[in-house]
């Protein structure tokens, strides 16, 4: 199992090429698309090598999910907390994005390591942005402090008019996917290995992962959710997440793959397909194969007509004889 990365690859090399190049000052006007529809564009000027512009376009959000001035609750104080004086918000954005930032890269600090680690955490700015509701919640379950919102259904944006759900509650927060998927095969596919999740949690090396639930029909937990919501051709998956799993360090790594469950699921459904295609071609090549070689050779064909033997008749045999 691929695991996707919370940075952009594509972004954090442009970063890297600049800080290691700031004195050449080449202009930079860059787009980019990656997964679930985000959207990027950056730019940077020859008079101004040390500023850069980011712009972040987010998935279009479902009506039940909450948007303040265009990014998710929490985003501002996450990105603000997460890059210090390096990163400035513009407001408004520019038009198409939900999110623009002024990056100074002379603020950025001398040590090296340091330095590389604010270019990745800037480079997962999606991570930063989009996870910002789902880190405060989670935050607090860590803390084991009430949430305000105990009991009350949150939807979470993570895919283009598509949301999934969390339950927070004092000792626990379940997290519901309603999974859809357009392609009938992926769907097939997708929901095979769902349901192989539940077998694998069982083993014995999996005893301390979050409880892993699917159904076909809704939970309990979406009793309260829009209707659109719950339509899904590839059931519900949730998770139970506990304090043990988002102490420390495993915090920032819970908040993606949660983020990002359904693009992992679709990765690797796609890589299923993908193989299982590989397969079949490689099959009906060999059968090809075994066709040709079953083909009778045509110098075999010929040779054997030049010895084959002339019926003749009996005059004819006769006159031979004398």
């Amino acid at each position: 199992m691929i695991l996707l990365q919370s940075q952009s690859r594509y972004l954090l090399q442009i970063l890297t090429n600049r800080v290691q190049n700031i004195d050449k000052g080449i202009e930079l006007d860059c787009h980019w698309v990656e997964f679930d529809d985000v959207r990027y564009h950056i730019q940077a000027s020859i008079k101004n090598p040390h500023l850069l512009h980011l712009s972040v376009s987010l998935p279009t959000p479902p009506p039940e999910t909450a948007f303040s001035s265009g990014l998710p609750l929490g985003a501002i104080e996450a990105i603000k907390a997460a890059y210090g004086n390096v990163v400035h918000i513009l407001d408004p954005p520019r038009d198409g994005f939900n999110l623009t930032v002024k990056l100074n890269l002379s603020k950025l600090p001398p040590n090296e390591e340091t330095k590389h680690g604010l270019l990745v955490k800037i480079a997962s700015v999606r991570e930063v942005v989009m996870g910002a509701p789902l880190r405060v919640i989670l935050k607090r379950l860590a803390s084991r402090s009430m949430p305000s919102n105990a009991g009350m259904l949150v939807p979470l944006v993570h895919r283009p008019n598509e949301s999934f759900f969390l339950m927070p509650q004092f000792e626990k927060a379940t997290v519901v996917f309603p999974m859809r998927f357009s392609d009938s095969i992926d769907t097939v596919l997708a929901t095979s290995f769902l349901q192989e999740f539940v077998e694998a949690r069982r083993t014995a090396g999996l005893n301390n992962a979050p409880v892993y639930l699917w159904s076909s029909s809704p939970p309990n937990e979406l009793k309260d959710a829009p209707e659109q919501a719950l339509s899904a051709n590839a059931g519900f998956v949730s998770f139970v997440i506990t304090p043990r799993h988002v102490e420390g360090k495993k915090l920032d790594k819970t908040v993606w793959n949660l983020s990002t469950f359904h693009a992992y699921v679709n990765y690797h459904v796609k890589c299923s397909e993908g193989f299982m295609h590989t397969r079949m071609r490689r099959r009906v090549e060999s059968l090809i194969q075994a066709l040709d070689r079953a083909k009778p050779d045509e110098n075999a064909n010929i040779a054997a007509q030049s010895k084959s033997f002339k019926r003749l008749s009996i005059e004819a045999s006769r006159g031979n004889s004398h």
